[in-house]
């Protein structure tokens, strides 16, 4: 049943592949809001790439530290490690160091400083006027996700001026039947089949826009493999979780997929309004 599911999903991702990217669209100048170092590469990898062999301005902004992933290493050590692993993905995806910028909130507590947050966003979009902003889709559960698109879209409602907003899924991914779960009570089954027609609906209403990656599939995943700490175990212990380890790899693949696919959107009197062609 599940295998069913699965193509007709596919089937739904398919229907928004068919949209191709506006002719203008990988000149925009633009600047992707990662939450986590990894985000960035799961999300928009091969956009970045693709914009940057247009010869187009991008610049990622990481707003946590990232300290918090593995509990089996000190946080100021991990801390350290993320950052030097987001610079070697960043150079990967055609970034130079300037171009890649840190706001280190603890990884985990973004809630509690969104103020201080939106002010350094508004900063950021002021001393770089981008065309385009890349944030992670509202409807994502972690909270450093759905935190960092309410500081950038209320940093955006101050800027008050027009960009193209895309939202990009990461944990939305997460579900049945794109990953395996095992169901043994009949509650449990309602409760992900919910989840299931819920993400159906999500690709309809709001996944409205997608890139055409395949030409750079193999240099994404060359830049993920740079974030060590999240590809690979720096320790020998079973509780260091990789990304492969989530649903036993299957989540990961749905990054690799011919198109990265988008929530595109623009701010019209402080609400988010569907963007037209």
């Amino acid at each position: 049943m599940r295998i069913v599911f699965r193509q007709f999903y596919q089937f739904l991702i398919n229907r928004i592949a068919t949209q191709s990217q506006s002719n203008d669209f990988l000149q925009r100048s633009a600047i992707v809001f990662s939450p986590h170092q990894d985000d960035e590469t799961l999300g928009c990898g091969g956009t970045i790439l693709q914009k940057q062999q247009a010869g187009t301005a991008v610049k990622i902004v990481f707003l946590t530290d990232g300290c918090r992933s593995h509990k089996l290493m000190a946080e100021s050590e991990l801390k350290s490690i993320r950052r030097r692993e987001a610079l070697a993905a960043s150079c990967l995806l055609g970034l130079t160091e300037k171009d890649v910028l840190f706001l280190d909130f603890k990884d985990g507590e973004l809630h509690k400083h969104q103020d201080a947050a939106v002010e350094k966003v508004k900063q950021i979009l002021d001393d770089n006027q981008p065309e385009e902003v890349f944030v992670p889709y509202y409807r994502e559960y972690p909270p450093d996700h759905w935190v960092t698109n309410k500081i950038v879209l209320s940093a955006l409602r101050m800027y008050q001026k027009e960009v193209i907003i895309y939202e990009y899924p990461i944990w939305f991914w997460h579900h049945w039947p794109l990953t395996p779960i095992t169901l043994r009570r009949r509650r449990e089954i309602l409760t992900e089949m919910k989840k299931f027609l819920s993400s159906c609906l999500s690709l309809l209403q709001d996944f409205n826009y997608s890139v055409d990656i395949r030409q750079v599939l193999a240099a994404k995943r060359t830049a993920l493999n740079q974030h060590q700490s999240q590809m690979q175990k720096l320790i020998d212990d079973d509780d260091w979780r990789t990304l492969e380890d989530v649903a036993n790899g299957e989540w990961l693949e749905c990054f690799f997929h011919n198109y990265e696919v988008f929530y595109r959107h623009r701010l019209l009197l402080s609400q988010p309004k569907s963007w037209g062609s």
